[in-house]
């Protein structure tokens, strides 16, 4: 697997038939004790997979250190991930395409990757936001844990942006069997590491995002 400190800026070919309408993806996402992180990462290499360059980005801690020391498994996340940059504005401006990841927190988003969307004021006020893809994906302790209403929460956002959400619904067989439509999920905590399900509804989500990021650019281009 491609180590996220390898993806800081990293470029990749197209991949076949896209010509130059190469995709610029930002995945974006907050993880404490590393279940989303290893999500991102295979959102990650799955989009660079489909030919897209991809930028890793995390959302900068909010919490204290004390409180991060406090728990081995978030401690040791902070320490996995300390290579990935942190995200900021021009990550935003620089992709054609975000796909958004967060653990569930009271079945919404976790308050860092809040803290970072909301630092995107001026950018929507100039309309930047607007004409992207987006999507997301999640993960929470339990099962019905607020996987849903996380993404849903989410996407909310993405409509006050004139985002365009992709989610991968119900388009590949596997999707029957993780269940979630609006995005992929996994359930459990750093001793529940990712399953075959988990990593191929990611590689479903991400191909998804840069095919119709690819074609979106490509039909407002003729557009003229």
């Amino acid at each position: 697997m491609t180590q996220p400190s390898d993806r800081t800026d990293r470029s990749t070919a197209t991949s076949s038939g896209s010509g130059d309408r190469s995709v610029r993806l930002a995945v974006v996402y907050y993880s404490s004790t590393g279940t989303v992180t290893e999500l991102a990462r295979a959102v990650a290499d799955a989009a660079e997979e489909a030919g897209a360059e991809v930028r890793l980005r995390k959302a900068a801690e909010l919490a204290p250190q004390a409180a991060v020391e406090s728990n081995p498994a978030w401690a040791e996340n902070a320490r996995a991930t300390a290579g990935i940059a942190e995200a900021t504005p021009d990550d935003m401006v620089w992709a054609d395409a975000v796909i958004f990841g967060s653990p569930t927190r009271y079945g919404n988003i976790a308050s860092q990757l809040k803290q970072f969307i909301d630092t995107l004021g001026g950018l929507w006020q100039q309309g930047r936001l607007a004409d992207k893809v987006y999507s997301g994906f999640t993960a929470s302790a339990t099962k019905h844990g607020g996987q849903e209403t996380t993404l849903l929460a989410l996407y909310t956002t993405i409509h006050h942006f004139g985002g365009i959400v992709v989610t991968p619904g119900y388009t590949d067989p596997s999707k029957f069997a993780d269940g979630n439509p609006y995005g992929t999920s996994h359930v459990g905590g750093p001793e529940t590491p990712l399953d075959d399900e988990a990593r191929t509804a990611a590689g479903v989500q991400a191909r998804r995002v840069v095919k119709f990021t690819r074609a979106l650019k490509a039909g407002l281009s003729g557009a003229g």
